[in-house]
């Protein structure tokens, strides 16, 4: 029974000092459970896949500093906030850009897309700057309070800061609006999936 109880005991400590490997992988595209933004470890909240129709287009993890399993919740989350996306397939900047726009303009007011949209059109501007997007390429879209929303591809920053928490609020609504681009995906981001 000593024998049992020591080797209990010393798996358990040995389990306590290996490294946590809670990432997640969907569809060959890696999670980390932590994302550092602002000098701050935000938390994995979710990660799904972006289907349309019968294709795999992306997979998106979302980072915010404390879980929540409410899509509105998430939205109006005070502090840094990220969503990672990573290509199932190959793109171009246009497809993106349009399919963003698209979203954007279908899960916010009129007055909300004339109020930001010369953001928008900075946005997709930059996006469709991107040109061809190779399957596997990491793009970030990150939002620092006091510094705004900035896109990364591949940890390069593209294109400057865009300035309002609240601008990237209205983007978060593109995955996690009434109407989202994916409901799966939506339902995956906020963890209840």
């Amino acid at each position: 029974m000593k024998s049992i109880t020591r080797k209990l005991v010393l798996s358990v400590a040995l389990a306590a000092t290996l490294p946590a490997w809670a990432a997640i992988e969907i569809k060959g595209a890696k999670f980390s459970d932590t994302y550092q933004l602002a000098n701050q470890a935000l938390q994995l909240n979710g990660a799904g896949v972006r289907v349309k129709i019968v294709v795999d287009v992306y997979a998106a993890g979302l980072y915010v500093p404390h879980k929540e399993h409410n899509a509105a919740a998430l939205i109006s989350q005070p502090g840094p906030k990220s969503m990672q996306i990573v290509l199932l397939r190959d793109l171009t900047g246009e497809d993106f850009a349009d399919a963003m726009v698209k979203g954007f303009k279908k899960n916010n007011s009129d007055a909300d897309v004339a109020k930001y949209q010369a953001k928008l059109d900075e946005i997709r501007t930059l996006m469709m700057g991107f040109g061809q997007v190779k399957k596997g390429t990491s793009i970030h879209i990150d939002n620092t309070p006091g510094a705004g929303t900035r896109v990364l591809v591949d940890g390069v920053q593209k294109g400057p800061d865009m300035a309002g928490d609240d601008f990237y609020a209205a983007l978060l609504r593109i995955w996690l609006g009434n109407s989202p681009v994916d409901s799966d995906l939506k339902e995956a981001l906020i963890g209840s999936k």
